[in-house]
């Protein structure tokens, strides 16, 4: 049914697009289990240094998504994570606005909780945005998330790959030592926290360079119209423009939400709830939920012979169906097309932000 990677990893449909790669669904033959495959799509040696530094990333915590093995075949390479089909929160924000306080509070625990096991093991990561958030698929039960994309991120103390007072990260999310080029460190990871919470329970990116313009001149605003006082307390403390008087830590951080979420008042009986659903869509064809469809399978359930992929690496390392010929012209055509560019992450120039929009 799709292109056999490196003898494992059959890619079945895409699920996303970056900067640098696409993101497909993929059935695991070794673990039997379907996962997320990003498929490095460029070649120079400034992309794949970045992609082998993410790919090596290994941090196991319920709210991360950090990549869990890899793989090289022929000219192309690719990393697999958890599948996660309940789309970012992004999604969540289209589908319902500004979300209710404690949601948002529920959400913010897990993401600090996920983002003090990343802090611990020494990785900044630099690109904290709503996109870059994904959620599991739980209807309206209790919300999980999972922060990802871990593409430019680094470890404290490694070499940087990109020029000096060059910004790496999605313009909206730079904390303000970020613009004048200092080197990457955990609290502003805790300044792209406050504005993600601050879009959530807004329901519209806020207007980080004013939010700034505003703290520097007149000191912390009033809680904006929505936001009980000690939640916004919280927030207060991770968007301080000074990163010293800001939360120096994710835990930090947590305790005083924890503290905060105590004096929030209760939820309305009216209130809607927040539903987070399925955003993949269903399998395709010769695919169930136990994996791929064989003949055998197929023809017991009734459907025509064929519809479920024997599949075989050729020695040309595609994936080939006995009598059907190349299976896998259209998974590498996709793999090799130029990407659309979807959440992505770009070097700013701090002199040129002011003037230069982002796509």
């Amino acid at each position: 049914m799709g292109e056999v990677f490196a003898g494992r990893y059959e890619l079945i449909d895409p699920i996303g697009r970056g900067g640098v790669g696409a993101v497909w669904r993929a059935w695991d033959h070794r673990r039997r289990r379907y996962v997320a495959a990003k498929v490095l799509q460029q070649s120079d040696a400034h992309t794949l240094l970045r992609f082998v530094r993410e790919q090596a990333l290994r941090i196991e915590h319920p709210h991360v998504l950090a990549p869990a093995s890899w793989a090289a075949d022929d000219d192309k390479v690719l990393f697999t994570m958890d599948l996660v089909s309940g789309g970012s929160l992004a999604h969540v924000i289209g589908d319902y606005g500004p979300l209710p306080p404690r949601f948002v509070c529920t959400l913010l625990d897990q993401l600090l909780s996920g983002l003090s096991t990343v802090h611990a093991e020494g990785v900044v990561h630099r690109d904290i945005k709503p996109a870059n958030i994904l959620m599991e698929a739980t209807g309206t039960g209790r919300p999980h998330l999972r922060l990802s994309d871990f593409g430019i991120s680094m470890r404290k103390g490694e070499p940087r790959l990109t020029e000096t007072n060059y910004v790496v990260g999605t313009p909206g999310y730079f904390a303000p030592e970020q613009m004048m080029g200092a080197e990457p460190d955990f609290p502003a990871d805790l300044f792209a926290v406050g504005l993600v919470a601050l879009y959530l329970l807004q329901g519209q990116k806020p207007d980080s360079q004013a939010l700034v313009e505003h703290f520097a001149s007149y000191g912390t605003p009033s809680a904006p119209q929505g936001i009980p006082e000690p939640l916004w307390q919280v927030l207060a403390g991770l968007l301080q423009p000074d990163p010293q008087a800001r939360f120096r830590t994710a835990t930090g951080a947590r305790k005083a939400l924890t503290a905060a979420v105590e004096m929030l008042p209760e939820p309305g009986t009216d209130d809607e709830p927040v539903e987070v659903f399925d955003q993949i869509g269903p399998l395709p064809a010769g695919f169930g939920p136990a994996g791929p469809v064989t003949d055998q399978q197929a023809a017991e359930a009734g459907a025509p012979a064929g519809s479920g992929p024997i599949w075989s690496k050729t020695s040309t390392g595609s994936s080939s169906v006995p009598g059907s010929g190349s299976i896998s012209t259209a998974a590498v055509r996709a793999l090799r097309a130029p990407v659309a560019c979807g959440p992505c992450s770009h070097g700013v120039d701090p002199a040129r932000t002011a003037s230069r929009g982002h796509h």
